[in-house]
C-alpha cells in the first residue's frame, strides 16, 4: 500500500503544532501539512482550520504545488533515501485559447453580477466595466460570471467561475460554495495553472498608481468609486504572493484587505518590500462596526453604501494619490516613431493590416523593462480587440502606443 508524501500534522507536542489560521487568524486553530519525508512544513500557509463551519481554510499541498509549477511526488518512494536527491522543476504554464475566452464575452443579459452591476450603476458604466474587466458570462451555472485573469502579456491564465445574486450582489453559498475555475471545467490533464491578478492586463497602463483588494467583486466595483486607481485583485486573502507581485516591480502599490485581514496583509507587504513599495490602508479597520468586523466587510460593501456619482464629486475619505509613474519606453528611435499611425479607428486598422502581412516573431519579445511578450500573435490579437471595442476611447490610448511601437521594434528588427 501506498503511503502519502504529504499529511496534516499529527498533535504529538499539543498546542505546539497548531498556528494561527491564514484566514480567519484564530489562534492554535491552523493545522500544517508535513513532507513526510524530510519533517518539515510545505508552507506556512498550507493546512487546514480546525473551524470548519465558521472558517473552512484548507490549502492544500496539490493546490499550492499547482498554483506554483511545483512538480511533486505524492507519495513515498519505496527507496527513500533517493527522495532528497530528486529535485522538483517548473513546468511551462498553459493557457486558455482566445477564442474559448471571446465567446464567453456575451449572454450579458443572462450574467446576474452584470445585472447587479446595472442595478447599482447603470447600463452605460456597466458595459465600461465589462470591457475594461473582460467580465465572462458561463453556463456552469445559470447566470454565473467568469472573472478572467488576463496577465500583463494579453496571455488568459484561467478563469473564476463565480454565481451572484442579481439583487444583493452576494455571493450565492447555498446548498454549497458557487466556486468553480475555467481550467477544471475543461477537464485537460496537462492544463499547468499558475495564477495572476485579476485585472493585471490594466497595468500596462503606466500612468497610475495600483490598488489590490482580495475580491474580484471588489476591484470591479472600486474602479468606479475610485478611479484614480489600477484596480486588482488578488482573489482571497491567502493569495498575495511573491509570485503573483512580481509583476508589480517599481510601482506603487496599496493594498485594501477585508475587515480582519489588516494585520494578514500588513505583514505581506512587509515580507514583499523587497519587489515594491506597499502601502496598507487601513480604512475598513477605522470605519468597521463590530457587526460589520464578524461579517467580514470588504471596500465594497462599504462603497455601495454611497450613491455613486455623490461619492466622485465629494469623497468623504479619498486615500493617498502617488503621482503618476513615468511610462516604459521601447527606446525606439524618434525619426521612427514620429511616423507611427494616430490613435483613431482607422490608426487601428492600419496597425491591423501591417501585422496581418508580416512574419511574426515565435521567439519571446522584450519590449521594455516591464513587459516581455511570451506570444506576440496573442498579444496583438487581444490588443486589438481592446481597441476595436473602445473606438477613439482615450483611456485605452496607451494599448494603441503600445502597439504602434510594437510596430516600430518590429521593422526596426527586420531592418
Amino acid at each position: 500500500m501506498k503511503e502519502y508524501r504529504y499529511t496534516l500534522e499529527q498533535y504529538g507536542n499539543g498546542k505546539n503544532t497548531r498556528y494561527p489560521c491564514p484566514a480567519c487568524h484564530k489562534e492554535k486553530s491552523f493545522t500544517r501539512y508535513i513532507d513526510v519525508a524530510t519533517g518539515q512544513y510545505v508552507h506556512p500557509t498550507v493546512g487546514r482550520c480546525d473551524r470548519e463551519s465558521s472558517c473552512g481554510y484548507h490549502y492544500s499541498p496539490k493546490k499550492y504545488f499547482a498554483e506554483h509549477n511545483i512538480t511533486q511526488a505524492a507519495f513515498l518512494p519505496k527507496n527513500r533515501s533517493t527522495l532528497n536527491a530528486a529535485p522538483c522543476h517548473q513546468k511551462t504554464a498553459s493557457f486558455i485559447p482566445f477564442d474559448q475566452f471571446k465567446d464567453s464575452l456575451r449572454s450579458y443579459d443572462k450574467n446576474n453580477f452584470v445585472k447587479y452591476l446595472i442595478g447599482l450603476f447603470g447600463k452605460e458604466v456597466t458595459k465600461e466595466l465589462i470591457s475594461h474587466y473582460f467580465l465572462g458570462t458561463s453556463n456552469h451555472w445559470d447566470g454565473a460570471t467568469i472573472f478572467w485573469q488576463v496577465d500583463i502579456t494579453g496571455s488568459i491564465k484561467t478563469g473564476k467561475i463565480m454565481l451572484y445574486s442579481p439583487k444583493t450582489g452576494k455571493r450565492v453559498k447555498e446548498p454549497f460554495n458557487h466556486i468553480f475555475w475555467v481550467h477544471t471545467a475543461m477537464k485537460s490533464p496537462d492544463f499547468v495553472v499558475k495564477q495572476c491578478f485579476f485585472g493585471e492586463h490594466l497595468l500596462r497602463d503606466q500612468s497610475m498608481p495600483i490598488a489590490i483588494v482580495e475580491s474580484e467583486k471588489t476591484a470591479v466595483i472600486a474602479s468606479v468609486y475610485l478611479p484614480q486607481f489600477v484596480w486588482l485583485a488578488s482573489g482571497g486573502l491567502s493569495n498575495l504572493n511573491s509570485d503573483k507581485c512580481k509583476v508589480l516591480s517599481g510601482r506603487k502599490v496599496a493594498l485594501f484587505p477585508d475587515l480582519n485581514g489588516f494585520e494578514k496583509w500588513k505583514n505581506k507587504a512587509q515580507e514583499l518590500s523587497y519587489i515594491t513599495h506597499f502601502t496598507v490602508s487601513d480604512l475598513l479597520e477605522r470605519k468597521g462596526t463590530d457587526m460589520q468586523r464578524k461579517q467580514g466587510l470588504d471596500l465594497a460593501d462599504y462603497l455601495v453604501s454611497y450613491d455613486f456619482r455623490e461619492f466622485l464629486q465629494k469623497q468623504t475619505d479619498p486615500p493617498v494619490v502617488y503621482p503618476a509613474e513615468k511610462p516604459c519606453s521601447l527606446g525606439v528611435d524618434s525619426s521612427v516613431t514620429n511616423v507611427l499611425p494616430e490613435y483613431s479607428p482607422e490608426g487601428v486598422e492600419e496597425l491591423a493590416s501591417y501585422f496581418k502581412h508580416i512574419a511574426l516573431p515565435t521567439d519571446p519579445v522584450t519590449l521594455n523593462q516591464c513587459t516581455t511578450l511570451r506570444d506576440t500573435a496573442l498579444f496583438i490579437e487581444v490588443t486589438l480587440c481592446w481597441l476595436r471595442n473602445h473606438p477613439n476611447n482615450p483611456g485605452y490610448k496607451t494599448y494603441f502606443e503600445q502597439l504602434a511601437e510594437l510596430k516600430a521594434y518590429l521593422e526596426c528588427r527586420l531592418n
